[in-house]
């Protein structure tokens, strides 16, 4: 897992960006899992589960706004 976090967390903005786009933010769903689940946070795995199923639709544009003013994605934990 921890290896996961470290090759997502290297990758180039541009390359972090493309993967928040609408159908690849998926990858991002999956990095906050692996995060939370990192950390034995049981409410950040749960609630990454729900973002999955859910699939709430403003949350890609969230992402490629975090990560060009922070250079990361937005998470609880």
């Amino acid at each position: 897992m921890n290896d996961f976090l470290k090759t997502i967390d290297q990758f180039p903005l541009i390359l972090k960006i493309v993967l928040a786009l609408p159908v690849l933010d998926i990858v991002w769903v999956i990095y906050r899992i692996v995060k939370s689940a990192q950390k034995q946070s049981m409410f950040g795995v749960v609630l990454g589960i729900i973002m999955i199923i859910v699939g709430i639709p403003f949350l890609w544009l969230i992402d490629i706004i975090s990560l060009i003013v922070c250079n990361k994605v937005l998470w609880i934990d």
